[in-house]
């Protein structure tokens, strides 16, 4: 008959840190290898929308980020933004510019498309649609999923690039031309890759598409 050996107190505390240690080297091995394992999706068709014609869904790595647009503060921008999406012309862009937590910046079509990055020029590219007007004086608050257009240092050299700000930015009010803010999809924005020691990605991110809702 084969005795039965108890475990001593020791010994059961030293088996459940093993297991525990276990779960966690699984766990951080699945996060690290899938950074978009923990990140909420959003799906636009179960949303209903006071002004579906304004919304616009911008599919990225970790999901679908849905922003409104705002053609009521500033007509002209969100009318280039529009034509941009419903062309496709966003499709397959860099996320060029990441501040981490701060901004994601997108929509070189120049120098910004997959597979045909331009790491010298990526950032100065145009839509070849031609800069439009800065809009400024509408009343704009620029609180955290902001979207806005970019622009060089000087004003009405606005046209196809863009950002989105995941932070309060209240300097930048009267600055930029908004164009729309993210109802859903920030923390998706936040897995943006961007590196420690530069705004600018070496082997970015891409949109994937963006899109009208209707």
């Amino acid at each position: 008959m084969i005795k039965k050996i108890k475990a001593s107190k020791s010994e059961k505390i030293i088996l459940i840190f093993l297991i525990l240690l276990g779960i966690f080297v699984i766990t951080s091995f699945l996060s690290i290898r899938d950074k978009c394992l923990f990140v909420k999706n959003h799906n636009p068709n179960e949303i209903e929308f006071k002004n579906p014609q304004n919304i616009a869904i911008l599919n990225v790595p970790c999901g679908d980020v849905i922003i409104e647009l705002y053609p009521n503060i500033s007509p002209n921008a969100v009318k280039r933004f529009k034509t941009l999406i419903n062309s496709n012309a966003y499709d397959n862009i860099a996320f060029h510019r990441v501040i981490e937590n701060k901004l994601v910046q997108a929509g070189d079509l120049e120098f910004g498309k997959k597979n045909k990055l331009n790491y010298g020029k990526i950032g100065t590219g145009k839509s070849g649609l031609g800069t439009i007007k800065s809009e400024l004086e509408g009343e704009f608050k620029y609180t955290k999923g902001s979207v806005s257009l970019a622009r060089t240092f000087k004003n009405d050299t606005e046209d196809s690039q863009f950002f989105i700000i995941l932070q309060d930015e209240p300097l930048f009010e009267g600055e930029y031309t908004p164009v729309g803010k993210v109802l859903y999809g920030l923390e998706v924005l936040k897995k943006i890759k961007y590196l420690n020691n530069s705004e600018y990605v070496l082997r970015p991110d891409f949109i994937n598409t963006f899109k009208m809702m209707n």
